[in-house]
C-alpha cells in the first residue's frame, strides 16, 4: 500500500470535495458523502482522517445535538492522533463523548503517533474546542460553552503569532463576547479561520 503522510491520505481529497459541496449550499449531499466516508474511509485511514471527517459531519448537521455528537467524536479522534501524552492539557475525551472507532481508549497500541499526525492534531484543538463551545451555545448550555471557550483560549494561546494564530484567537474572543452579551445562536462557534493540514482540506 502506498505510504502517505496523514494529511495526504486519499480520503482527504474526498473530504475536500464534500466540503466544497457544503459551502456551495448542497448540505444534504455533503452530509451523505461524509457519512459514507466515515463508514468506509479506506485502507490506512487513521484518527487524523477520522477527526477531519467527523468535524465536517458536525458542520453539516441541522440538529445541534447531532452536531455536538460529531464534534465530540472529532475531539476523541484528535486525542488519538495526538498520541495521548502529546495532546494539550485537558485534551482527554470529553465527558459524554461517544465511543467512536479509534478513540484513545480503543486504539491499538502502536507506539507514539508519527510526528506529522501529532503536529497536525495539536493544531486542530483550538478550532475543535471552539466548535464545541458553539454547539453548547446553540443548545443554551452556557456553563458548558464557557468551559469549552476556556479550553479554546488556552489552546489558541499556544499557536504561533501568525495570521492563522491571530485569526483563531480573534474567533475565540468573538464568540466569548457574543456569549457574554447573550447573543449566542445556531452555529455559535462562528466561522473560524480554516486550519490546513498540509495537503488536506481546510479545517474550519
Amino acid at each position: 500500500m502506498p505510504q502517505h503522510t496523514p494529511s495526504q491520505h486519499p480520503v482527504m481529497q474526498r473530504v475536500g470535495q464534500a466540503v466544497m459541496l457544503h459551502r456551495a449550499g448542497d448540505r444534504e449531499e455533503a452530509r451523505n458523502r461524509l457519512a459514507a466516508l466515515w463508514a468506509d474511509p479506506g485502507p490506512g485511514a487513521g484518527p487524523l482522517q477520522r477527526c477531519t471527517i467527523a468535524h465536517y459531519l458536525a458542520a453539516a448537521q441541522d440538529d445541534p445535538r447531532t452536531a455536538l455528537h460529531w464534534d465530540l467524536v472529532a475531539l476523541a479522534e484528535a486525542d488519538a492522533a495526538a498520541g495521548g501524552d502529546e495532546a494539550p492539557p485537558g485534551a482527554t475525551r470529553a465527558a459524554g463523548a461517544p465511543e467512536a472507532r479509534g478513540t484513545a481508549e480503543d486504539a491499538e497500541p502502536a507506539g507514539p503517533a508519527p510526528r506529522s499526525a501529532t503536529a497536525d492534531a495539536r493544531g486542530l484543538y483550538p478550532l475543535l474546542y471552539l466548535r464545541l463551545a458553539g454547539d453548547h451555545v446553540a443548545l443554551d448550555c452556557v456553563t458548558a460553552a464557557r468551559h469549552e471557550l476556556g479550553r479554546a483560549r488556552r489552546a489558541a494561546a499556544r499557536l504561533r503569532d501568525d495570521d492563522h494564530g491571530r485569526r483563531t484567537r480573534a474567533a475565540v474572543e468573538s464568540l466569548a463576547a457574543r456569549l457574554a452579551a447573550g447573543s449566542g445562536r445556531r452555529g455559535g462557534g462562528g466561522d473560524p479561520p480554516p486550519h490546513r493540514t498540509a495537503d488536506g482540506p481546510d479545517l474550519a
